[in-house]
């Protein structure tokens, strides 16, 4: 039996919640992304009150805010993207890949 051939006997389990998943993360990743934009394109059209430095301050804290939030969103369902992948590829059909001959797994070897 030659690399990468189909193990005999193995069988491809259903397809679950991953296959769900992987459809709405783009849906979830465009969500995620544009709540905290929206949040700090908001702060910019309420009237803040303070001094221009204050003003200043409070809007590069809005924004550096919605930047940390974006990453964090778009770690998280890259994530979960990666983990409905392995779910994927594990529920499919067994193969055969690199074999690995042990010489003495009958009698094992006295060091």
């Amino acid at each position: 039996m030659g690399m990468l051939h189909r193990l005999p006997g193995s069988r491809r389990e259903a397809s679950g919640f991953e296959w769900t998943l992987l459809r709405k993360l783009p849906r979830i990743a465009l969500i995620g992304t544009l709540l905290p934009a929206l949040a700090a394109l908001a702060m910019r059209l309420v009237p803040l009150e303070g001094s221009l430095a204050q003003v200043e301050k409070q809007l590069q804290t809005a924004d550096i805010l919605a930047i940390s939030v974006v990453v964090l969103h778009w770690t998280l369902v890259f994530t979960l993207a990666i983990a409905c992948i392995i779910v994927v590829l594990m529920k499919g059909h067994g193969y055969v890949a690199d074999a690995y001959e042990l010489n003495d797994a009958e009698q094992p070897a006295r060091d």
